[in-house]
């Protein structure tokens, strides 16, 4: 694997299999990347429609459009001096889907699990 200088991420020379699947769902586990996902999965749209549709600051949701760019999940089109973004394999929609579907079973455990956020059981 070659990792530029420019990457926004840095992992080690030869990182296991299971480090690398958690480090693809850490990118899913970030709520402001999940909410560019979900607007995504309705088509393409420009940086400016996705700052509009999160209310939130551009250089936050730029900086969140390159690791999902970085790690796969989005890619771009250039229209002039916009750049468009969309969901870069519908397989994408289907993994979040299906955690939407899981959790959905299990919503009371997941809001209750200090684990996750760092805390302890």
């Amino acid at each position: 694997m070659t990792i530029t200088a420019d990457a926004p991420f840095r992992i080690e020379e030869a990182p296991l299999p299971v480090e690398l699947v958690a480090k693809y769902f850490r990118a899913l586990g970030d709520p402001t990347r999940l909410r560019l996902l979900e607007v995504l999965g309705g088509g393409e749209a420009s940086v400016g429609e996705l700052v509009e549709a999160l209310d939130a600051p551009q250089p936050q949701v730029s900086r969140h459009l390159a690791c999902l760019r970085w790690c796969g999940f989005v890619e771009t089109r250039r229209e002039h001096r916009t750049v468009h973004y969309r969901i870069a394999d519908p397989r994408v929609g289907e993994v979040l889907a299906l955690g939407r579907g899981l959790l959905a079973d299990n919503a009371e455990h997941v809001a209750a699990c200090r684990t996750v956020d760092g805390g302890g059981c």
